[in-house]
């Protein structure tokens, strides 16, 4: 009797990811599937899971927005969470894996007539659908002279066109989770971002390492299942990227309720998850350090005139001091939020570890839904 396979160590899984063989050998194949099973797609009830609809409701200000998207637009939409940070005037954006662009339309009115979004999909019917209103949203709802927003067919692993350091921020819906190469992915991620910039996104993960069959079953695949990372895979490949403190801001579990489906993944557990990865190269330590810094929130951002969650472990309180770690000063001072918060306070003098404990998400544990208030960092 043959003996079984031993059991994939982290160092394995980890290499597995690096060279695109998550899903398997044939990346094409993969790709080929998830197209198909997208074109087939009319709209978001003949999905059988939860994992590509919302499971949070998006903050009041998206709501209203949102009710300017075309309804085909809205209609096909297949994304997981609404990675979509308020306060984003004047940025270039990108969108990877936009579908028919329900984010891209709000993100275009949220960057304003000086900002511009990108998105990038594969699939070229979906693709039709967003840019058959682009031209009237643009200019008749949002009254802009022209249009600040394009779409391009192509892959999210090899991102041609998209010069190295020309975004500031990129956004993506459910939509890493059915790459075959998620290494690439990040990797092309890393460099189309300028200095300063972020990642966030929402998508799906598992609590543990899927076996073969589930990983590379079409229908799961298709539901962002069968290609959902382990968290603490998908935390050690952000860091091998350069994106070394992943942060997770929320959390929600994924529902399975066709009987079929929930029998092949057994007792694994799905979560959508938003993530917050910062490109601050030299600037952000693997583990966190104290250098006696505290930083303040202005409550300038829409939308958080109170607070602001930068993940779900650190709830700034308007105007409260409070005192953080190094790589949360420079998250909060040397990116986008820059013009939001006031940091007191350098790194000329080390005082040791900052005491704190690890996130949810760092963990393993799904992320809690808010974030806590606590005064401290991490």
């Amino acid at each position: 009797m043959a003996s079984a396979a031993p059991p994939k160590v982290p160092g394995t899984a980890l290499l597995e990811l690096m060279q695109g063989q998550q899903l398997g050998s044939d990346q094409q194949g993969v790709k080929d599937s998830v197209k198909q099973y997208y074109t087939d797609l009319t709209s978001s009830k003949d999905l059988l899971t939860s994992a590509c609809t919302t499971c949070k409701a998006p903050s009041p200000d998206v709501r209203a927005m949102l009710k300017d998207v075309p309804a085909e637009i809205v209609d096909r939409y297949y994304g997981c969470g609404t990675p979509l940070p308020m306060g984003i005037t004047g940025l270039r954006v990108l969108d990877l894996g936009c579908g028919t662009g329900r984010d891209c339309y709000v993100a275009a009115r949220m960057v304003g007539p000086n900002g511009f979004v990108t998105g990038v999909d594969m699939t070229p019917d979906q693709l039709a659908v967003a840019r058959q209103y682009m031209e009237q949203y643009n200019t008749q709802v949002l009254g802009y002279p022209k249009p600040n927003m394009r779409f391009v067919q192509g892959h999210i692993e090899k991102l041609d066109g998209v010069e190295d350091g020309s975004q500031d921020l990129i956004i993506s819906n459910c939509v890493i989770n059915l790459s075959p190469d998620k290494a690439a992915v990040l990797s092309e991620a890393w460099r189309v971002l300028a200095p300063g910039g972020e990642v966030y996104f929402s998508d799906i993960y598992c609590d543990r390492r899927l076996p073969a069959e589930v990983r590379t079953h079409p229908v799961l695949l298709g539901e962002c299942l069968g290609g959902a990372l382990y968290t603490n895979d998908f935390l050690r490949l952000a860091r091998q990227t350069g994106f070394m403190d992943p942060r997770s801001l929320e959390s929600e579990e994924v529902i399975i309720t066709d009987p079929a489906l929930k029998d092949l993944v057994g007792n694994a557990r799905f979560y959508s998850t938003t993530y917050r990865l910062f490109k601050l190269p030299g600037r952000l330590e693997d583990l966190c350090e104290e250098y006696g810094q505290v930083a303040v929130y202005k409550g300038t951002l829409p939308g958080h005139k109170h607070g602001y969650a930068l993940d779900d472990h650190h709830f700034f309180v308007t105007n409260k001091p409070m005192l953080v770690c190094g790589n949360t000063a420079a998250m909060v001072e040397e990116t986008w939020l820059a013009p939001h918060f006031q940091v007191v306070g350098d790194r000329s003098v080390h005082y040791g570890a900052f005491d704190c404990g690890p996130s949810p998400a760092a963990s393993g544990a799904p992320a809690a839904s808010k974030a806590s208030a606590a005064g401290g960092c991490c």
